[in-house]
């Protein structure tokens, strides 16, 4: 039920809170059915230690957990 504006504040708060945190990779906005969620990325190993730091909401706004494989840099 958030808009984009909401969302981003959010993440703003989220990235604030998980920052340096083993395993998180990433995190974003994503559309909902109803609005904007978050959405944060763990690494696969990490899952089930992450959902459990992180929050299901922030000021509001859904937050989602998904796995994600390695995160590699390309040139």
């Amino acid at each position: 039920m958030a808009d984009l504006d909401e969302a981003r504040r959010a993440k703003d708060e989220l990235k604030t809170a998980l920052a340096g945190r083993p395993g998180v990779t990433a995190i974003g906005i994503a559309p909902e059915a109803d609005g904007y969620g978050l959405l944060v990325r763990v690494r696969d190993d990490a899952v089930r230690a992450r959902r459990a730091d992180v929050p299901t909401s922030v000021r509001g706004v859904s937050v989602h957990v998904r796995r994600s494989g390695p995160v590699v840099a390309q040139s």
